[in-house]
């Protein structure tokens, strides 16, 4: 049997007592006592919490189906988008005979939002970024496991620590 460790969604910290169900601007957390003082306490049954739905193994509530963990924005997370994501969306809209009024056809878009895109002015969301890279047959993605190791050392530039290392050295 699997004992769930109950979490404040806010601090993630594991809780000592039982958690209590407050509301930050819209959002029902259920949290620590540390923590419940940022928002309003909520009275009433609580909704169902990714803590709350795990259950020991096989056994859901009678009649109903255990309730998944919902996926949050770093589950979701492909990779950074590329700083020249301007130029790769034009040259590869050009290169397919394309107005930017037939990409945004294509797109199912307004035509100001690829002009925004192309300019640089707007990043696009993860929506609009994979129907670009489907139409143009682009990557809009940095495929970071493709960059060697020390490509992340080599841009990084000289700290105080470094300083003070090179200090001592000469001494």
């Amino acid at each position: 049997m699997m004992i769930a460790k109950m979490q404040c969604e806010m601090c993630g910290a594991e809780a000592k007592g039982p958690l209590k169900r407050i509301k930050i601007e819209g959002a029902e957390l259920s949290v620590c006592n540390a923590c419940a003082k940022y928002g309003t306490e909520v009275q009433g049954t609580p909704r169902s919490s990714a803590a709350q739905s795990v259950r020991p193994s096989g056994s859901p509530a009678a009649g109903k189906a255990p309730v998944h963990r919902t996926r949050d924005v770093f589950d979701r997370m492909e990779g950074d988008l590329v700083e020249d994501y301007p130029d790769r969306i034009r040259d590869a809209r050009m290169k397919v005979g394309m107005t930017q009024k037939d990409l945004a056809l294509a797109m199912m878009e307004r035509e100001l939002l690829v002009k925004k895109i192309e300019k640089g002015e707007l990043k696009p969301e993860d929506e609009v970024r994979k129907k670009l890279e489907k139409i143009l047959s682009i990557r809009l993605l940095d495929d970071s496991s493709s960059e060697p190791a020390d490509l992340h050392h080599s841009r990084m530039t000289t700290t105080m620590g470094d300083v003070i290392r090179i200090k001592k050295a000469k001494k």
